[in-house]
C-alpha cells in the first residue's frame, strides 16, 4: 500500500472518495498489514473533511486542481491503494471475477460491482476456452490470453495448465513470433522492464522500480535474433514474457518471482526504424564497448538487488553476443542460455529416446547439422559430452562423428582460419562441400538436425537421401516458427515412405500415410527449461554446470514410455508436463547437490515430492 502527501497547495484530504469509512477498517482484506490500517486511521483522524458542497457545474469541488490545471501545469499522481472494491477487481494477482463468494463480496465492498451470479474457477475455465476457440486467427487468441493474464492471473494459469497442448502454441511458438513482429501495434500495458541506453548509469534505479522484490528468475533479451525472424529490437519483449509464463504454468515457479526484461540498444531492422508504431530506440544497434558496459551494469545491478541465487536466462541474443555473454558470466552468475543449452538438452533427450526405435548406442550414430549457430553448436557440444561420458572417450575424438553445415557449406579444416571461434572445434578433415544433399550422401548421417532458421531447406532430395542411407532416419527440423521449419512433418513422412522418426521445433498436426497415422514429436524447449529452472531454485544452486544439462536430458528421456514409442513418439505428451518438470527438477537438484553447487541444506530426502510441493498452483485463494 502506498500513501503519499497531497500537493502543497491543497488544504484538505478525504478518504471517503476512495471508498473508505472509519467503521470499515476492521474489514479490510487480510493481505493489508495492520500497520497500514493504523496509518489510514491516523490520517483520517487528523485530516479534516473536504467541503463536498456541489459546485455550480454540479460536481465535487476540485480540491487538487487537476481539472483547473492546463496541460503545461504539473500535477502529482498521488493515490491511496488498498486491494478492495474496484481496486481489487483490477488487481490481476488477487482478482477472481465472478468466483468471489457472497461473503467475500460483502467483506471487500464488491456489492454492485459484479453481476449477482457466483461461479467457480472450473466453470470460468470452460467459458474462457470456449471464448478462445471462437477466434480463428492465432494472434487474436494470443491477445485474448494476454488480456486474461493482465486481468486475472490465476485464471490465466489454470486455463493454460488445463489446456496446455492447445494453448502452448498460442502463448509461445509459433504465435509469439508474429506477436513480436506486431508488438508495437498490439502493445497495451508493460509486462516487464525495458532497459535502454537512456538508462545507462541508473539501471539499479530502474530495477528498483519493479514492484516485486523477491525475484528468482529473469529472462532477458536484446531482441537481435528473435526465433528465426531476425532483429525485432525492443519488440522482442514477447519472448521473455512468454518464457516466464511457461516457467509458471509448466514449472510451477511463482509468477511474482519472474521478471521479463528487454535491453534496448537500438535495431538494425530498417523497417522498424521507419515505423511510427515502433516502441523502441530508433537508431542502429550499439556495439562494442557501449554495448558491453550496458550489459555489465545490468548483470551487476541484478545480482546486487536479487542476490547470488538469481537465475538469469539469456534469450534470443545474436550468435556473436550469445556465446560471449555465456562465457563471460557463467563463473560469476547463475546464467543459462536457452538457445544454446536448453535446446541442446531437449534434443539430446530426443536422440537418446529415439535409440529405442532405431537401435544401437549413442556413440554408433553419425550426426549432420544444418546450422552452426547457437542452437547447432550447443546441441553438438552436449551430444559430444554425453557420448564421451558413455564411451569414456576423449571429446575431441567423439566430435569426429558430428558434422556441421553453415551458409558456406560443410565446416572442414581448410576453412578453419576464417571460422568464428565457436565453429572451429567442428572443422574436420574433408574436401569442401557446398550443397546439403551432397553432404548427406558423403557423410551418410543417421541423424539430420536442422537449426538453420531457414524454411524448406530439407528438400525432397535431401530427405530421400537420408531414407536411402538408413532404415529409420532420424530427422529433426527444429527451426521456429513453423514457417521457418526445415521441412514439415507431412514432407518427412511422405518422402521417406513412413520410415522417418521426426520431430520439429514448432507443432505439426498428425499425418496419415499409407493407412497409418504418424504423430510428430515436438522438440520444444518448454520440456526442459521450466523444470530445469525449478531445480536450480529449489536447491539454491549458484552456478550452472554442463552435468546439470545432461541430468535434465536423462530425466526427460526416461519419461518416454513404451506406449509413446508404439506411436512413434520420442517425447512424452505435454499433458503430463508438470509431472515431467518435477522429475527434471529433482534430477537437476540431485546433480547440483552431488557437485556441491546447491546451497539449500540439508538436502530434502525425496526431491520429486519436494519439487511438487514447491510448485505454484493457480487455484483461487479464499479471502477473509
Amino acid at each position: 500500500m502506498m500513501l503519499s502527501s497531497p500537493p502543497k497547495d491543497s488544504h484538505h484530504f478525504h478518504l471517503s472518495s476512495f471508498g473508505f469509512k472509519q467503521p470499515q477498517l476492521s474489514l479490510l482484506p487480510t493481505f493489508v498489514s495492520q500497520s497500514c490500517v493504523q496509518l489510514i486511521s491516523i490520517v483520517m483522524e487528523k485530516v479534516p473533511d473536504i467541503n463536498d458542497n456541489p459546485t455550480i457545474g454540479g460536481g465535487v469541488q476540485d480540491v487538487y486542481g487537476e481539472d483547473r490545471a492546463t496541460e503545461d501545469q504539473s500535477v502529482t499522481p498521488w493515490i491511496v491503494s488498498v486491494a478492495s472494491g474496484y481496486t481489487l477487481l483490477r488487481d490481476p494477482q488477487f482478482n477472481k471475477g465472478l468466483a468471489f463468494t457472497e461473503k467475500e463480496r460483502d467483506a471487500h465492498y464488491l456489492r454492485g460491482l459484479l453481476p449477482p451470479t457466483v461461479i467457480c474457477q472450473e466453470t470460468q475455465v470452460k467459458k474462457m476456452i470456449q471464448n478462445i476457440r471462437q477466434y480463428e486467427v492465432p494472434l487474436q487468441k494470443y491477445m485474448a490470453m494476454m488480456d486474461l493474464q493482465e486481468t486475472n492471473e490465476r485464471l490465466f494459469y489454470r486455463l493454460l495448465i488445463d489446456h496446455v497442448e492447445e494453448l502452448l502454441p498460442i502463448v509461445y511458438t509459433p504465435t509469439v513470433g508474429e506477436a513480436c513482429q506486431k508488438y508495437g501495434s498490439i502493445f497495451r500495458r508493460p509486462q516487464g522492464l525495458y532497459i535502454s541506453l537512456k538508462e545507462k548509469g541508473k539501471i539499479l534505479e530502474v530495477l528498483r522500480n519493479w514492484p516485486e522484490k523477491n525475484v528468482q528468475v529473469i529472462v532477458v533479451t536484446d531482441g537481435e535474433r528473435i526465433l528465426g525472424l531476425g532483429d525485432l529490437g525492443c519488440q522482442g519483449m514477447g519472448i521473455p514474457v512468454g518464457k516466464l509464463s511457461l516457467y509458471t504454468a509448466l514449472g510451477g515457479v511463482r509468477p511474482s518471482s519472474c521478471l521479463p526484461i528487454t535491453i534496448d540498444v537500438g535495431t538494425n531492422n530498417e523497417k522498424l526504424l521507419g515505423e511510427d508504431l515502433y516502441i523502441g530506440l530508433k537508431h542502429r544497434r550499439a556495439t562494442g564497448q557501449e554495448y558491453a558496459e550496458l550489459i555489465d551494469e545490468f548483470m551487476t545491478a541484478a545480482k546486487q538487488i536479487y542476490g547470488e541465487k538469481l537465475l538469469i536466462q539469456f534469450e534470443d541474443f545474436a550468435n556473436h553476443n550469445a556465446f560471449d555473454l555465456l562465457e563471460r558470466y557463467r563463473s560469476t552468475h547463475l546464467v543459462f542460455n536457452d538457445d544454446i543449452q536448453g535446446t541442446a538438452s531437449v534434443v539430446l533427450a530426443g536422440v537418446v529416446s529415439a535409440l529405442k526405435l532405431v537401435g544401437g548406442n549413442l556413440g554408433d550414430h553419425r550426426f549432420l547439422f544444418l546450422g552452426a549457430g547457437e542452437a547447432g553448436t550447443g546441441i553438438a557440444s552436449l551430444i559430444a559430452l554425453e557420448i564421451s561420458k558413455r564411451t569414456n572417450s576423449p571429446v575431441d575424438e567423439v566430435r569426429k562423428n558430428i558434422w556441421l553445415v553453415d551458409s558456406k557449406g560443410l565446416i572442414v579444416s581448410s576453412r578453419k582460419e576464417s571460422l568464428q571461434q565457436f565453429k572451429k572445434p567442428w572443422a574436420h578433415e574433408h574436401e569442401p562441400v557446398t550443397e546439403l544433399v551432397d553432404a548427406v550422401n558423403q557423410i551418410k548421417p543417421t541423424v539430420l538436425i536442422g537449426t538453420s532458421g531457414q524454411g524448406k531447406t530439407f528438400t525432397q532430395e535431401v530427405v530421400e537421401a537420408m531414407a536411402s542411407n538408413n532404415e529409420k532416419p532420424i530427422i529433426l527440423a527444429l527451426s521456429n516458427p513453423t514457417t521457418q521449419s526445415e521441412c514439415t512433418a507431412e514432407e518427412a513422412y511422405t518422402w521417406t515412405k513412413g520410415l522417418a522418426i521426426f520431430a520439429s521445433g514448432s507443432p505439426f498436426p498428425s499425418v496419415e500415410y499409407d493407412g497409418k497415422v504418424f504423430v510428430p514429436g515436438q522438440a520444444n524447449n518448454a520440456y526442459v527449461f521450466p523444470g530445469f529452472g525449478l531445480g536450480l531454485i529449489m536447491s539454491g544452486t549458484i552456478r550452472v554446470h554442463d552435468d546439470l544439462l545432461l541430468a535434465a536430458s536423462e530425466a526427460l528421456a526416461s519419461q518416454v514410455t513404451q506406449e509413446h514409442y508404439d506411436k512413434g513418439l520420442i517425447y512424452p505428451p505435454f499433458t503430463n508436463i508438470r509431472k515431467i518438470s518435477a522429475n527434471i527438477a529433482a534430477r537437476v537438484a540431485a546433480k547440483a547437490y552431488e557437485l556441491g553447487l546447491a546451497t539449500r541444506l540439508p538436502q530434502p530426502k525425496n526431491l520429486v515430492n519436494f519439487a511438487e510441493s514447491c510448485m505454484y498452483t493457480p487455484t483461487y485463494r479464499n479471502y477473509r
